[in-house]
């Protein structure tokens, strides 16, 4: 089992907040599922970006956080859906402070884009 050298400051509420939307694509995730987009292969299809395994790890992640729940229906085919807690839904003002600046400075990242050298 793997155990951190450095412990997390959790005291500071960046590092609280970046350990659960820290994932490329949860808040990704976390605004589809606010929207309306309650399966993962609907989520796949809305993040064609991320492959599907990395959206199924991050959701994961997110429901053993407490963010989202998953509930699944019995039948065939299996049906499973998502929905965000109480926990996830107090993250939606976040994540909207997130998309608006993104979107602001979205010119930045553009132009920062043809300056890095990999």
């Amino acid at each position: 089992m793997y155990s951190r050298k450095i412990p997390e400051d959790l005291d500071c509420g960046i590092v609280v907040t970046m350990k659960i939307l820290g994932g490329k694509w949860k808040a990704c995730i976390l605004d589809g599922i606010n929207k309306g987009i309650k399966r993962p292969s609907e989520l796949h299809r809305a993040i064609q970006d991320a492959s599907p395994r990395v959206i199924n790890m991050q959701l994961h992640e997110l429901e053993q956080a407490g963010i989202i729940v998953k509930k699944i229906y019995q039948g065939l085919p299996l049906k499973v859906e998502y929905s965000l807690t109480d926990l996830g839904i107090s993250l939606l003002p976040v994540i909207a402070i997130i998309n608006k600046w993104g979107v602001e400075n979205n010119h930045l990242v553009e132009n920062l884009s043809g300056q890095i050298v990999g």
